[in-house]
């Protein structure tokens, strides 16, 4: 096949990850010829270009397409959107995330390609104001009449979208968002030596987050809950994986509730070096109150740690509640202290909840998985195309 993805920056995150292994794995295990077109990418969030330009398949930088809304770059990017596209001749498009969904299906439907879209999170969500609300959804649903599928990371993605009146469900997939899951089953170093490194102790007990230190992310209610979670189980450290423009802020409230002992800060660190972190954590916590389906969720079950989670969009496809952990409702405070104090305290839980999901999702969430469906609904766009001509 020929496909060319379109993303609008290449920042360490889920939706990130998920474009480059698909187009890592249609160019290695398929040798598919493979476009990647993004925007700049800089920010203290990181930045996966410095891998994607080692990866052997077309990478091009598309100079105006920025995640900051200017209808004036929206114009420009647009145009070389479509420039680049006439380039490289695609059988197929493939639209990521919320600017380049719509700029990218826009830029495909003028040049009449077939085009699938992924909706890794709604670009309409909680903590928007309405007509910031509104605006994305009346471009969703204009953006949507211009591809052929829409692909959604979770079930909860479909929903929403048709709930919104964006599409009808006949018209969605589900392709849960793929990653390498062989470092989560066996790390690649001894979580002892990792929890050393950190200031662990063997006696504490760690509840980590693995998430950009951003707005919608959850992390103040996580440290809002953690002075009553300490005053039950003194032994527990919060061990925070990101970086990210509200560090400051967290430290000084952490600062003022006593806690600076409990708190450690990883910073900024390489996806590769998540693996090993999650195996150092005992606990997996994820706060945020948007999200498609986080990827650290899936992450902490394959490597075999029960999961507390917000019970937004995707994440109860994942957190069982009784089963692989705990679904709490969004922005709740005294739940998420009793649910991490529960699981703090009892070992054997800790164990069954991290197993029950090992057993469950790993095969689910390898890349492979996801890329090998992926294809088989290309094919299936562009053979409906032809038998329409």
């Amino acid at each position: 096949m020929r496909v060319a993805h379109v993303i609008t920056r290449m920042i360490i995150g889920g939706a990130q990850q998920n474009t480059l292994y698909t187009v890592e794995d249609q160019y290695r295990d398929y040798h598919d010829e493979v476009a990647l077109l993004t925007g700049p990418t800089e920010g203290p969030e990181g930045t996966l270009i410095p891998r994607a330009e080692q990866g052997g398949f077309d990478l091009r930088i598309v100079p105006h397409l920025t995640r900051s809304i200017s209808p004036l770059n929206e114009w420009r990017a647009y145009r070389e959107l479509i420039a680049e596209l006439r380039d490289f001749q695609p059988e197929l498009v493939h639209t990521h995330s919320s600017k380049a969904g719509i700029l990218g299906r826009a830029a495909a439907w003028h040049l009449k390609l077939p085009t699938v879209h992924t909706i890794h999170g709604a670009a309409f969500h909680f903590g928007q104001s309405p007509v910031h609300y509104h605006a994305y959804i009346a471009a969703e649903k204009w953006a949507a009449k211009r591809c052929d599928r829409l692909i959604s990371v979770c079930d909860a993605m479909t929903d929403q979208y048709v709930a919104a009146g964006i599409t009808t469900r006949d018209r969605c997939d589900t392709v849960y968002s793929g990653m390498e899951v062989e470092p989560f089953l066996t790390p690649a170093r001894p979580p002892a030596d990792v929890r050393r490194e950190l200031g662990i102790e063997p006696q504490h007990i760690v509840i980590g987050k693995v998430a950009r230190l951003f707005h919608l992310k959850g992390h103040k209610y996580l440290i809002e809950a953690a002075k009553q979670v300490v005053e039950a189980q003194p032994q527990v450290r919060f061990l925070l994986v990101g970086d990210g423009i509200l560090k400051a802020e967290f430290e000084q409230r952490i600062a003022d509730l006593g806690l600076t002992e409990h708190f450690i800060f990883t910073g900024l660190v390489p996806p590769e070096r998540v693996p090993e972190l999650i195996h150092a954590m005992d606990i997996v916590v994820h706060t945020s109150v948007w999200e498609g389906l986080a990827r650290v969720l899936p992450q902490g079950l394959i490597a075999g740690k029960p999961v507390v989670s917000y019970d937004v969009d995707g994440a109860r496809e994942v957190v069982i509640p009784d089963e692989t952990g705990y679904l709490l409702p969004p922005e709740s405070i005294e739940p998420l202290s009793q649910a991490l104090i529960e699981l703090a305290a009892d070992p054997e839980k800790r164990k069954r909840f991290g197993q029950t999901g090992r057993d469950r999702f790993t095969d689910q969430f390898r890349h492979e998985t996801m890329t090998r469906r992926l294809r088989e609904i290309y094919q299936r766009v562009l053979d409906d195309r032809k038998n329409k001509r």
